[in-house]
């Protein structure tokens, strides 16, 4: 590859009709799809990149410091280049975005402009845009602990340690009431409550592959009433299989009670919360008076 070099700068300078701008994009699960807003395909590196009609970008914006910057990328949705399904099932979150200058005479005259992440994708009318995210986004994720009485672990990974593999259970998407909550048939006796906080994975279906949080475990009948906090992507059928996993609540009292799992806690639950510093409790040393 030739890189943004002095041969490069004349020919933008003196020949500028045979420029354009092509789109690589790396999904999460390893597929590359490529875009081009020339009006034919253009190859390089292995990829060709499509003729998408319609296809444009806003000005990048940047800022001073660590700043995200960024910019937006809109065009058609179809099967061949963008397909809506995939968009609505979140295939595209975080993918790998590197925007190429490139001469489709000579492909192998092109230089990188920029390289981000997908943000946010609206989808409206048969067309997308997605926000591309510059490379310091990564300075802006929270890093570190807080100090609270509650745990930071999430439940089952290395630093909780709990043992998965009695906490949950697969059943059978029985039906979808009014208000988008799905009646689970197929999962024993688990008392309302038990998968509160917990994770709903989708395993055949549109859905195949989603995991969703539960926001709240009823009872309706024999089977479980589940409320998504958000509900899939993807349609959801009375049919399709679902692998709950229990929920935690973050509290000491929980991880001793329901997962005999305290040596492991990752919170810190003596520690005083706000109502003790500004009102100890009467009796206590320092008096029970008001410390502000």
């Amino acid at each position: 590859m030739k890189t943004f070099d002095a041969a490069f700068a004349a020919h933008i300078a003196g020949e500028t009709t045979t420029l354009c701008r092509c789109w690589k994009l790396i999904r999460t699960d390893g597929a590359v799809r490529g875009f081009t807003d020339h009006d034919e395909a253009v190859t390089f590196d292995g990829v060709a990149f499509e003729a998408a009609g319609g296809l444009e970008a806003s000005a990048e914006t940047a800022g001073s410091g660590l700043s995200a910057g960024g910019m937006d990328v809109a065009g058609a949705l179809s099967s061949e280049s963008l397909d809506e399904a995939d968009l609505a099932a979140g295939r595209y979150d975080g993918a790998r975005v590197e925007l190429w200058l490139v001469n489709w005479a000579a492909p192998s005259m092109r230089a990188r402009l920029r390289v981000g992440t997908v943000g946010d994708v609206t989808r409206e009318d048969g067309r997308f845009r997605a926000e591309v995210r510059g490379l310091a986004q990564a300075l802006d994720e929270p890093h570190g602990r807080i100090v609270g009485r509650t745990c930071d672990a999430v439940l089952g990974d290395g630093r909780c340690r709990a043992d998965l593999s009695g906490l949950r259970v697969t059943g059978t998407v029985t039906a979808i009431d009014a208000a988008g909550r799905l009646v689970v048939g197929g999962i024993g006796d688990r008392e309302a409550g038990w998968f509160t906080h917990g994770t709903a994975s989708f395993l055949d279906g549109d859905g195949a592959g989603e995991r969703c949080e539960i926001r709240r475990h009823g009872r309706d009948g024999d089977g479980a009433l589940i409320e998504l906090w958000q509900m899939p992507r993807a349609t959801v059928a009375a049919g399709d299989r679902v692998e709950l996993t229990a929920g935690c609540d973050k509290r000491f009292e929980t991880c001793v009670a329901k997962f005999a799992n305290h040596l492991n806690f990752r919170g810190f639950p003596h520690v005083p919360g706000n109502d003790f510093a500004l009102y100890p409790a009467s009796g206590d040393a320092a008096g029970g008076g008001t410390l502000v």
